[in-house]
């Protein structure tokens, strides 16, 4: 109640709580509040383990592959009498590195999608166990003829990257509706930064499997004895670091499986007040009261009923959604393009040695040593960054921070390129490109994640973190497939075996800094969340932006 003075009429006594007018918040949901304002608790780190394991086992998958792509070559592509060993044909090269980035974009959209109507838990398990099952079975890929194996491998990489592809959207949401407000970005990143783990564990599994087997099973280097340099026991070890990512997703299952549906879904999607508070009391060990009449009213308001292809979400959500799928897409095609071709990069530099000058093992042993090392000095540090600055400074300044800098060694690496192949630099080539790999992660590669599990409506945020997510494996195709081509040599010598010539690395980083640049303008579209509960951001808890005027009730003026 509040009184309200007008001249030659006397106070007004006016009743606030049904007091609505354009765009007024309504009261926040009893449930909701309380996980906005929770101090952080176990549950929070039990829930960024269990999303964030799903998130370790996502990129293992999708990057060991890089690691293996040449020991395949020299396995199932050996010409006997050629020069240098044996290599993935072009159109093989590009459906083994890429086909698991098309499930994954396949997987995004559709679970994203059934996330929102069927609940973020009963879809969650379904993609784990994807994981699991097509892990094992891409190690298992059958046949006798290089034809066999790497159709079985393509298959089942897709089908990985199917579930893969649901982990993103549901991760993200899950972990967004069940933080407090103060530091979800930083709960949100913590699950996406298991990511530099995962990138990690895959360099540390290929050191080890590559180092046993080479120790235990001696081969001349290719120059030497071109048949004996690939022992017939190298056919373990690219299907052992494949089955490994099964590992750590198999053991977060019955975790998975345990927790309850989200609140905000609960509430605001089923319509369940009882349930979602049900639920809630036991997370936060606090009694809580089931607001069936407020979930009613709430459901019953045009703010929470649009759809995804309505006027009314272009209007609200439709900048949001452009900023969010277009830098998420840009940002891709630069990553994936650096993280699946780095091995081609070392080469160029001479950190990693001529093929013919090794064995088929020991290549495998010297990619996972770079890729370790990248892995551990910057992509790693860049995730832990963001976790620690998100809700600090805030999503947009990381992000645009991060595209600039990517910009600005992306050029610094291109436009002097001849300078740092000359052998003493290559150690400052190294360093310039894992700067690059931190901005990303400590950037783009962390906000394009979080943001899109913040600001559209509770209903729609499943799907439209899956059409974001989409958008940016679109650019990671773009980038594999296109950088596979573009940084091919202009001298036909030394192209690899059945490529065309491309426009070589130096003009290929070039055109990354281009496309990280262009990345920075788009930022400019996405709104930032930082401190704002998810109802404030979205809308949820306010009322239908219909014009209305405030009725004042004579019997209840109050005279002079």
């Amino acid at each position: 109640m509040v009184n309200i003075e007008i001249p030659d009429v006397g106070f007004i006594l006016i009743d606030t709580a049904n007091l609505q007018g354009p765009g007024m918040a309504r009261e926040q949901l009893g449930v909701l509040n309380a996980l906005d304002a929770a101090k952080t608790q176990w549950y929070h780190f039990t829930a960024i383990v269990i999303a964030g394991m799903g998130f370790f086992t996502d990129a293992y998958d999708l990057f060991c592959i890089s690691l293996v792509t040449k020991l395949l070559g020299r396995i199932y592509y050996h010409v006997e009498g050629a020069p240098k060993p044996g290599t993935l044909p072009p159109n093989v090269a590009a459906a083994v590195n890429g086909v698991a980035l098309v499930g994954t974009l396949v997987g995004q959209l559709f679970f994203g999608w059934l996330g929102d109507k069927l609940g973020r838990k009963k879809v969650y398990g379904i993609t784990l166990l994807l994981m699991v099952v097509s892990s094992i079975a891409s190690g298992l890929s059958f046949g006798s003829s290089p034809k066999g194996v790497m159709s079985t491998l393509c298959f089942f990489r897709f089908w990985l990257g199917f579930g893969i592809g649901g982990d993103y959207p549901l991760s993200a949401t899950i972990m967004s509706e069940y933080a407090n407000k103060k530091t979800r970005g930083a709960f949100i990143a913590a699950v996406f930064a298991m990511q530099g783990f995962g990138i990690l564990g895959g360099g540390i599994v290929g050191l080890i499997v590559s180092a046993s087997f080479d120790h235990a099973f001696k081969a001349p280097a290719y120059s030497e004895n071109a048949t004996a340099s690939t022992v017939p026991q190298a056919d373990y070890v690219w299907r052992m670091i494949l089955m490994f990512g099964a590992l750590p997703a198999a053991l977060t299952y019955y975790w998975r499986m345990k927790m309850p549906e989200t609140a905000r879904f609960t509430a605001l999607v089923a319509k369940n007040a009882k349930q979602a508070a049900a639920d809630m009391s036991k997370v936060l060990n606090v009694d809580l009261e089931a607001e069936e009449e407020k979930v009613i009213k709430m459901s019953g308001s045009q703010a929470n009923s649009f759809g995804l292809f309505s006027k009314q979400f272009l209007k609200r959500h439709g900048l949001h959604l452009l900023g969010t799928t277009t830098t998420w897409f840009l940002l891709d095609i630069a990553f994936y393009s650096q993280n699946l071709f780095q091995k081609d990069i070392f080469s160029a530099i001479g950190w990693i040695p001529p093929a013919a000058s090794m064995n088929a093992i020991h290549e495998v042993y010297k990619i996972a040593k770079a890729q370790t090392l990248i892995a551990l000095c910057s992509t790693v540090p860049g995730y832990w960054f963001t976790v620690a600055l998100i809700d600090v400074i805030g999503r947009f300044a990381i992000q645009l921070l991060g595209f600039f800098f990517m910009t600005v060694f992306m050029f610094a690496l291109a436009i002097p390129y001849h300078h740092w192949t000359l052998k003493p630099n290559r150690i400052g080539f190294v360093v310039m490109y894992a700067l690059t790999f931190f901005f990303a992660n400590f950037g783009p590669n962390a906000t394009t994640f979080v943001v899109p599990a913040e600001i559209f409506p509770a209903r729609l945020r499943s799907t439209c973190h899956g059409i974001s997510a989409a958008a940016g494996k679109a650019g990671a195709i773009v980038g594999a497939f296109g950088f596979l081509y573009a940084a091919q040599s202009t001298n036909p010598a030394k192209t690899d075996a059945g490529y065309p010539t491309g426009i070589g690395i130096r003009y290929s980083l070039i055109m990354l800094g281009v496309i990280n640049f262009i990345g920075m303008l788009f930022t400019l579209l996405v709104p930032e969340p930082k401190g704002k509960s998810l109802e404030e951001l979205t809308g949820e808890n306010a009322d239908e932006n219909d014009e209305r005027e405030v009725q004042i009730d004579p019997s209840r003026t109050v005279p002079i």
